[in-house]
């Protein structure tokens, strides 16, 4: 079992950056974050493969938000720049420890099958 830590919400004007941290009590082969909005589905925003480095975004936070880990401490962080109004969401940290490739599923969060209780992050324009 992994336990998932979360830190790092808030709120913040529109334009304006905030950092995410997550720290994972174990191994985990896969991280990402999840975010999801009142009365929207949870989607995947940004993933990293811990062993090898790949990363996956999506679409809608590519050049602005960057996922980093740091192995020693088995700790992601979501770097989130140029924050706009519909970044408003509570986020998620995920993880998994199945040495499975995602491939096109790294952002579906059925591919995790450890979650962090979620941070809030509220961008006001």
């Amino acid at each position: 079992q992994v336990q998932l830590v979360e830190s790092g919400g808030g709120s913040v004007q529109a334009g304006g950056s905030l950092t995410l941290s997550c720290t994972a009590s174990g191994y985990t082969y896969k991280m990402g974050w999840f975010r999801q909005a009142p009365g929207k589905e949870r989607e995947g925003v940004a993933v990293i493969v811990t062993g090898g480095g790949s990363t996956y975004y999506a679409d809608s936070v590519k050049g602005r938000f960057t996922i980093s880990q740091d192995k020693r401490k088995n700790m992601v962080y979501l770097i989130m720049n140029s924050l706009k109004p519909e970044d408003t969401a509570m986020y998620y940290c995920a993880a998994d420890a199945r040495p499975l490739w995602c491939g096109g599923t790294c952002l579906q969060d059925t591919s995790y099958n450890y979650w962090g209780q979620g941070t809030q992050v509220t961008v006001s324009s």
